[in-house]
């Protein structure tokens, strides 16, 4: 009985270590996708900084630099998405495919909550970015395994 009891300790560790972060990270990007992530919020702390940084600078090109910096903001948080996706999947078949359809699927859904929102505004141009963030993390790290596989003495 104490070795079952050991197993489905195990078990429910695994899982946690696995999913967990996951969630978490999606409760972030959906909670991202709300008017907490909105760019008059993010320009309260973005701005002042390109500001402090670039103090010559018009405000047109600190306005372009916060968009540059939003959008990277996008393929970055769901890149990240994907690697732990494809963490919680690493143990089920094709994980790299599984964690895309998930991070696509994540993307869509957050841009389609955002389309109700007065404070966002929804485009499939940044659910485009999302998914190439999310393909990126994916390649890189089928890249990686590849390498490490291929290498002689592996």
């Amino acid at each position: 009985m104490p070795a079952q009891a050991g197993s489905k300790n195990e078990g429910r560790r695994r899982w946690l270590t696995a999913y967990a972060p996951l969630l978490l990270w999606m409760v972030v990007i959906l909670g991202l996708g709300t008017g907490l992530g909105s760019s008059d919020e993010t320009s309260r702390i973005i701005r002042p900084l390109l500001e402090w940084l670039l103090p010559h600078s018009p405000p047109s090109t600190i306005t372009a630099i916060h968009s540059v910096i939003r959008k990277f903001a996008h393929f970055a948080e769901y890149a990240f998405f994907a690697a732990l996706a494809w963490n919680a999947f690493k143990r089920l078949p094709r994980p790299f495919v599984l964690a895309f359809l998930l991070t696509a699927a994540v993307a869509f859904i957050d841009e389609s909550g955002q389309s109700l929102n007065v404070s966002r505004t929804s485009s499939l141009y940044d659910v485009l970015i999302d998914c190439t963030g999310g393909l990126f993390a994916c390649l890189s790290i089928w890249l990686i395994i590849r390498y490490r596989t291929d290498r002689p003495g592996h």
